[in-house]
């Protein structure tokens, strides 16, 4: 692998437009679904987990007894550098979330409340609006499926149920030290 093609990735993986669009997809799911939020964070966090993760997904769809072939997997996917994991604080995802949706956020394009102790996050109407033109974009064809296919199987679990049902899944994630890559 060459050095231009290792920064092309670790550029993009920068590049905050790409993971505000899997957020709102996310994000459109929920609010699909009768006008709900994604209650908390870390859910956000958790079901983005197996959004960005390709291999992850099909890993929980074989789990779960479903079809992964509508998930469309493409083989590249399973070898790319974006496939790699790396253990963070809270599990298998990365501390950026408050940055992302404070983003969001800023634009207009989502909103957040306190429920008790929980932070609900919701799409506004221009956020609804940039959601319906991605999802025309060929680009985001498959992160559009995807999202569908992660809130149907997953998105009305809780986020302490979730977490629970990512280390049920992926149990070697328990075993790796913060910082440490996660091999599937």
């Amino acid at each position: 692998m060459s050095i231009k093609l290792i920064k092309a990735a670790a550029m993009a993986e920068q590049n905050d437009e790409i993971h505000l669009a899997r957020l709102l997809f996310l994000l459109s799911e929920a609010d699909r679904r009768a006008g709900k939020t994604i209650e908390g964070i870390t859910k956000l966090a958790k079901l983005d987990f197996f959004l960005r993760y390709p291999n992850c997904l099909e890993r929980m769809l074989h789990y779960l007894n479903k079809t992964a072939a509508k998930a469309d997997i493409k083989d590249y996917e399973r070898t790319s550098i974006e496939s790699k994991m790396v253990r963070f604080r809270y599990g298998p995802w990365d501390d950026r979330y408050r940055r992302w949706i404070g983003l969001l956020v800023s634009k207009g394009l989502a909103v957040t409340f306190l429920n008790g102790r929980t932070v609900h996050l919701g799409l506004t109407g221009a956020g609804k609006a940039v959601v319906e033109l991605l999802g025309t974009d060929e680009y985001y064809k498959d992160i559009k499926t995807r999202s569908n296919i992660v809130y149907m199987a997953v998105g009305s679990k809780s986020a302490t149920a979730l977490k629970d049902f990512v280390y049920e899944v992926i149990p070697e994630i328990n075993s790796l030290k913060w910082g440490q890559g996660i091999e599937l």
